[in-house]
């Protein structure tokens, strides 16, 4: 019988097989999603933090817990005394302290401002269409050949405007795969894992960069005060691994996801209704539209390259001549909002999606109103960040651990790839990447810095553990919805099918992502973005 025990000495029964790795595959997924339930929501875990981080600096700094400053002497923020000591924050001057600056650490919060008016843009860029145009006209128009390449790139350069790449994009490459005579969750999956699995690679800088190049900024301050990270820190190894996830999506998807899926029977649909579903093509005034938003963009880009690539470009560093240090890389969201603000008001004025400036008002207002939950988030996490450096006990914690690690030996490639390792079993159970990083940076980047790595190098190497482990974890803000399309083609899709279907994507994107990393920084040396730092100087 189908699901038992196959007779002794018999061939090897594939069914079985199949459903034993299923199931297998439905507890392990059972198992993080009761982990992940254990957590409360983000805004509330970090309340509770920030209130045992108060209760842990009384109680350390009455048990006279320190450490040996690091750092130079005369380097700010250097302890005079050469030893970092926890500090009270429950006394009366510590309580003074949080309700002065209570107010001023979410304001100044960096990853704030940044995120909000990156956002601007990109929130007129969407409401006008032009996003959701662009990625039909990609994917609709690609050779039949290159349907998966196109619906993976597709995936990850939609990140952008992430809410797009899961609402437009997934559902879209599941009628395509299907109009092509292909299996429809086979195309789902390939956009799935170029939207989530491939979240930290893109061509272009998105809402996402400024956001976690913020917090390593806050973390890294921890250790040295005037340290700053820009949104383009991770640009260069970004966008080379756009080309890498595309690459490794498409040969999950051709070799292993749609084989193992089969041949599709319409029978098993949970709604019929889905297989009439055409697929509708650009109109003439879409067309149109990206036309000129394309030359918008590309008069926008020369423009930027006039003030920034002669010697004498006045987006360059007045003291040394350089793009680094530069007004361009210091101001780069604004380059951003411009950059997705600008052809998306072409775009909608041509199609009459945007008619009025009202209209333009209302589609940054609407991106506004989609960061409710990230603003609160950020008051806590804010609140959290700064207790943690008024503390010490971020510096302690990182000395120590420096330490521990060198005593060990654990200070090579090893470290960051354990480290990675640990983001990506983090985010199975907390998946936000903003808070995450907000938690994680504050102990790892201090700590890391001091065994001599650099933040951003620090940075890229959590995007890849915090991307890959996005398509198999219940804790992902979309899973429900991709679940939902899933279901209306194949009627008896569970956690377990969806964790089958994409386990493969996640795996080979880790391992190819690490391999990738491994020969980028320790191999040939490279930056991973415009200015960034391998090593940190004060090693």
């Amino acid at each position: 019988m189908q699901g038992s025990n196959p007779p002794e000495g018999s061939p090897p029964n594939n069914n079985f097989e199949v459903e034993a790795k299923s199931s297998r595959m439905q507890r392990f997924l059972k198992g993080v999603e009761w982990l992940g339930n254990l957590l409360p929501h983000p805004v509330i875990l970090f309340l509770w933090m920030s209130v045992l981080l108060l209760v842990l600096s009384a109680l350390f700094s009455y048990l006279g817990v320190s450490a040996l400053d690091p750092r130079p002497v005369g380097t700010e923020g250097r302890s005079e005394d050469g030893i970092i000591h926890v500090v009270n924050l429950l006394n009366g001057e510590g309580l003074a302290r949080i309700v002065e600056n209570l107010v001023t650490n979410f304001t100044g919060f960096v990853p704030l401002g940044t995120v909000l008016v990156a956002l601007l843009g990109v929130g007129i860029a969407e409401r006008s269409g032009m996003i959701s145009a662009a990625l039909r006209g990609l994917v609709m128009n690609a050779p039949k050949k290159m349907v998966t390449l196109t619906v993976v790139f597709a995936g990850i350069m939609s990140n952008t405007a992430a809410e797009l790449g899961y609402v437009v994009l997934i559902p879209l490459a599941a009628v395509i795969f299907h109009s092509l005579g292909r299996h429809p969750l086979a195309g789902l999956a390939a956009a799935f894992a170029g939207v989530s699995g491939g979240y930290s690679a893109n061509l272009l800088l998105g809402t996402v960069d400024p956001l976690l190049s913020g917090i390593t900024q806050e973390a890294a301050r921890i250790i040295d005060p005037v340290y700053t990270v820009g949104a383009e820190a991770n640009w260069y190894f970004m966008m080379v691994s756009t080309f890498l996830i595309t690459g490794l999506g498409y040969f999950v998807t051709e070799k292993i996801v749609e084989p193992s899926l089969g041949e599709y029977n319409p029978d098993m649909a949970g709604d019929p209704s889905v297989l009439e579903t055409k697929i509708e093509g650009l109109m003439s005034v879409e067309k149109k539209g990206l036309i000129w938003a394309g030359i918008s963009m590309l008069v926008f880009c020369l423009l930027l390259a006039w003030t920034i690539v002669p010697a004498d470009g006045v987006l360059r560093n007045a003291e040394t001549g350089l793009v680094s240090g530069s007004p361009f890389l210091k101001g780069i969201v604004v380059f951003i909002f411009v950059f997705f603000a600008l052809p998306g008001y072409i775009y909608g004025k041509i199609t009459g999606s945007l008619k009025n400036n009202q209209d333009v008002v209302d589609a940054m207002s609407h991106a506004m109103s989609s960061l409710s939950i990230y603003i609160v988030l950020v008051f806590f996490a804010a609140q959290f960040i700064a207790f943690f450096s008024w503390s010490n006990l971020g510096s302690v914690v990182a000395v120590m651990g420096a330490t521990f690690l060198t005593d060990i030996g654990l200070t090579g490639p090893l470290l960051l790839v354990g480290f990675i390792l640990i983001c990506a079993v983090v985010n199975l159970m907390l998946g936000s990447a903003s808070a995450q990083w907000a938690i994680t940076a504050p102990i790892f980047v201090p700590m890391l810095m001091l065994t001599g790595y650099a933040p951003e190098m620090i940075q890229a190497a959590y995007r890849i553990g915090d991307s890959t482990t996005n398509i198999i974890t219940p804790m992902l803000g979309y899973f429900g919805l991709i679940m939902a399309v899933a279901i209306r083609y194949k009627k008896d899709t569970g956690v377990g099918t969806m964790l089958a279907m994409m386990l493969p994507y996640s795996m080979v994107f880790l391992i190819g992502w690490v391999l990738l990393f491994w020969i980028w920084v320790f191999v040939l040396g490279l930056p991973v973005g415009p200015g960034s730092e391998t090593f940190y100087p004060a090693r």
